[in-house]
């Protein structure tokens, strides 16, 4: 009867969940050295997306911006993305945003803004900053609004 116990005992013991690893810390994304080169990469690309938009090179500046969004949602994909990052983002979105507005493409242009919507909606603590960058995403989908109205 003895033997019987411990034998179910065993079979109950492999049932369990698995024994967590072992030192397994959380790694904060935005302290990895990628991150901060990632970041310092966006930020010059739109510089110079802007830049070149500013000077009428429109197409330049387009293909600077495909190449510098896996950028920005690589720095945004992390758990808790640094402010500095989601600015980052923000410019990059607005910037298309605003050339696809200058296009008459009103509909992708309300998406790009209503992504720095969301982001700037949510983002905490708010501050003179990222409210104003809330207002201006606001006021970016009512130029939009009005556009696709007339």
């Amino acid at each position: 009867m003895r033997a019987g116990f411990a034998l179910g005992l065993a079979l109950l013991a492999g049932c369990g969940p698995a024994p967590r690893p072992a030192g397994t810390a959380k790694i904060d994304a935005t302290r990895e050295a990628w991150y901060g080169d990632t970041l310092q990469r966006l930020t010059a690309m739109n510089r110079e997306a802007e830049s070149l938009y500013r000077g009428g090179k429109a197409d330049r500046a387009s293909d600077l911006i495909l190449r510098a969004e896996p950028l920005a949602n690589r720095l945004v994909a992390v758990s808790r993305p640094t402010l500095g990052a989601v600015e980052a983002a923000s410019d990059l979105d607005d910037l298309y945003g605003r050339m696809l507005l200058a296009n008459r493409n009103y509909g992708w242009a309300r998406l790009e803004f209503q992504k720095n919507l969301a982001r700037w909606k949510n983002w905490t603590p708010q501050t003179p900053e990222t409210a104003r960058r809330l207002k201006q995403a606001n006021d970016a989908i009512a130029e939009c609004d009005r556009r696709m109205a007339e």
